[in-house]
């Protein structure tokens, strides 16, 4: 099968896997003054406020007009904007992100979609060496005000080429903001805030989570509402465990929550959304509280963000609060395998949470 073809069955097949996945998520119960809202239109709404409020805004990338995008996360905004706005390219991610990183050069204000974040990998150069580095390499003269979106990290049966979680590759790299969001009111205020950004803004969806709908307080539909870069979020209140997470990892943790405290233990998670920079204050806060720490990601364990964050701790002012050395949480050390039970194994799940804090606690 050739590339091209393979990348069409792919956005295709995902487009059906996101629905027919989002029934098996747990959303948050309806709470007054809350409104349903999922992932993908709170990614959609973003960028058609982004759009009509700045003229200097467009997005690019494979499918993302004429198809209303891979994921729908587009939908409708080319019948919107038309060609000038929303830009379908040929299938080149090195090609159309060193033309998004140009036009950031000449004050315009790209948003690239990659297919997945695994194809960014064909683009790295511009993204690293010419996104990264300039407004250094400058001397503080030239800003380049791009985000870089699009899935990362587990999805569901397209095995390892489509599956990797590139948060720690760019969560590496100074001149770097990078973003990895849970829910619809994550996306919806980052993504806002990263478009207005004047640095290059790495965004890390999730596409298992495009079709889960979020209650989302009745704000985050405001033109106006935006969410600071670089700080975490008190997923759920806790006190005996602390619980690091981000993107779909998220919900493994509140899974894990939710069943520890029917075991009378109660564990606090922390959504980080930003992985650069990275809100050790609030981390630190949480364990100097809980005394426990678990970090929980999809990525590899090895230099991944848990791995960061257990280093933070260890070297910060929470350290001599810890009972109990951190307990990592991660992906199987191995290419995501395409089996459905081996791809279950290889990723991070409630019930792997859960046994780490029985393990921890000595329960």
């Amino acid at each position: 099968m050739s590339t091209t073809a393979a990348r069409l069955l792919l956005s295709r097949k995902a487009g059906a896997l996101v629905t027919a996945t989002s029934r098996s998520l747990s959303t948050t119960p309806a709470v007054a003054n809350l409104k349903p809202l999922t992932v993908r239109d709170a990614l959609n709404q973003a960028l058609d406020e982004e759009l009509a409020r700045d003229d200097r805004v467009f997005l690019m990338g494979e499918e993302v007009a004429q198809y209303d995008g891979a994921y729908k996360v587009s939908r409708g905004l080319w019948k919107k904007y038309g060609d000038d706005r929303v830009k379908d390219t040929p299938i080149t991610e090195a090609g159309f992100t060193g033309i998004g990183v140009g036009a950031a050069f000449a004050g315009l204000r790209p948003v690239i979609e990659f297919m997945t974040f695994n194809f960014s990998m064909q683009a790295i150069d511009q993204v690293i060496n010419s996104a990264a580095k300039t407004f250094y390499m400058s001397g503080g003269v030239v800003n380049v005000p791009i985000v870089f979106r699009g899935p990362n990290g587990c999805a569901a049966g397209v095995a390892a080429q489509h599956s990797q979680c590139f948060a720690a590759w760019y969560g590496h790299c100074p001149g770097l903001k990078v973003i990895s969001p849970y829910d619809a009111e994550d996306c919806k205020g980052l993504l806002k805030a990263a478009i207005r950004d004047p640095d290059p803004v790495v965004f890390m969806e999730n596409e298992l989570l495009y079709g889960v709908s979020f209650d989302t307080d009745e704000k985050v539909f405001d033109k106006d509402f935006l969410l600071p870069i670089g700080k975490a979020k008190i997923q759920r209140q806790g006190t005996d465990i602390t619980i690091v997470a981000h993107s779909i990892s998220v919900k493994f943790a509140m899974d894990a929550a939710e069943e520890l405290a029917k075991e009378g233990i109660s564990a606090e998670v922390v959504n980080l959304r930003s992985i650069r920079p990275l809100d050790m204050d609030t981390v630190n806060e949480s364990v100097k509280k809980t005394n426990h720490l678990i970090t929980v990601e999809g990525g590899w364990p090895q230099h991944g963000v848990g791995a960061e964050v257990a280093a933070a701790v260890m070297e910060g002012p929470s350290f001599h609060c810890l009972d109990a050395p951190v307990i990592r949480v991660t992906g199987a050390d191995i290419p995501m395998p395409y089996a459905h039970t081996l791809e279950k194994a290889a990723t991070p799940q409630g019930e792997t949470v859960v046994k780490a804090a029985r393990k921890m606690l000595n329960r």
